[in-house]
């Protein structure tokens, strides 16, 4: 019994003394699996890293610390080559290969500079402010259908000190003058201070956009302070508006989607099945035994799009049914042969819309 307590012990040792040498899970700051794609990875940290920063948390320690775990571990696991040291050699083994430590801030890749859209950084409305610029993404359906990251690369000018001073904060102030006599007269004149002087310079700059799985068109990304400068101000905003584009086979409407097929008028009347390539690439069947009319819609609940606030509720997939009726000319036996066949009488009678009151 007392060897089997301290090989326990031993085990339970060794157990800490591996993690201690494997340093912080990072898939588990992330909350991802190992076998997580970048895609997943992006996405887990952009979530995260909304909940957590300290403009949303001020005050918060604990949001602060996992912030920048969080940067750390989105930092390591999204570059493919620290992914694989990080793999084989934990935490320490991919500080050792580092020569410098931190990097930039991989958030403001996605949301752009201090303070992005929380009230608390909205200042008091005096100092002046860069315009906005706003951009068109353009993105397939099966983009939305699947979540994606687009890439952009951005040309921005920004401020930078140059020699000698410049006019700047000026304003209009009334000035008074003694005219003589007692009397004294009032004026504007404009007064202004000397600051450093400044210089706008171009700077790349590369933003990283999650197209969200479901995002409604005309949806808007901000980026804050990405847009143009103010020499004696802030930055305006970037904004990217989703405008989503025509797609060959499916039509959305909301959460909906409508497509249309089309059969043979013998499918029509004995039966069909047909297969339609969905926006994830898996297969939706279409299949009826019983005649099926022209115009006739079908519909597939749960085979629309996802919703956007929550990717497990889906839309409906409405499917329109088209006849194509044979261009050939019929014999006198085949058309008797249908006769026989159909066994329908002639209706005899016309529909003009109107009801027997003769109203519509």
């Amino acid at each position: 019994m007392k060897v089997s307590v301290a090989w326990r012990s031993a085990l339970l040792l060794l157990c800490m003394c591996v993690c201690a040498l494997a340093g912080k899970d990072y898939y588990s700051i992330l909350g991802v699996k190992r076998t997580a794609t970048t895609k997943e990875i992006k996405r887990a940290y952009r979530k995260l890293a909304l909940k957590y920063h300290p403009d949303h948390n001020q005050g918060d320690k604990t949001a602060e610390n996992k912030f920048q775990e969080l940067g750390t571990a989105y930092e390591a696991l999204s570059d493919d080559e620290k992914r694989q040291i990080y793999d084989r050699e934990g935490e320490e083994g991919l500080q050792k290969r580092q020569n410098q430590g931190g990097g930039g801030d991989p958030f403001s890749s996605f949301f752009g500079g201090f303070g992005f859209g929380f009230q608390g950084n909205q200042g008091n409305g005096e100092r002046p402010r860069g315009a906005d610029v706003t951009s068109i993404i353009e993105v397939t359906l099966e983009e939305i259908y699947n979540g994606e990251f687009v890439e952009v690369v951005r040309n921005k000018p920004v401020t930078k000190e140059a020699p000698g001073k410049r006019r700047c904060n000026c304003r209009m102030e009334m000035k008074t003058q003694m005219m003589g006599g007692g009397q004294f007269q009032m004026f504007q004149e404009e007064v202004c201070d000397k600051c450093a002087n400044k210089k706008f310079v171009t700077e790349e700059r590369r933003l990283e956009i999650e197209i969200e799985v479901g995002v409604r068109h005309d949806h808007v990304y901000k980026f804050s302070g990405e847009g143009e400068p103010h020499i004696d101000g802030d930055p305006g905003d970037l904004h990217f508006k989703i405008h989503e584009l025509k797609h060959r086979t499916f039509e959305r409407r909301g959460d909906d989607l409508y497509t249309n097929i089309t059969i043979t008028l013998q499918e029509s009347l004995s039966g069909f099945r047909s297969e339609i390539t969905h926006l994830d690439g898996h297969t939706v069947v279409v299949e009826r035994k019983a005649v099926t009319a022209y115009g006739l819609v079908i519909r597939k609940p749960g085979e629309g799009m996802p919703h956007h606030d929550d990717n497990n509720r889906r839309g409906d997939l409405y499917i329109t049914v088209d006849v194509d009726f044979p261009k050939m000319e019929l014999s006198d036996e085949q058309r008797e042969l249908i006769s026989s066949i159909l066994n329908q009488k002639p209706k005899g009678a016309f529909y003009n819309g109107l009801q027997p009151n003769g109203k519509a």
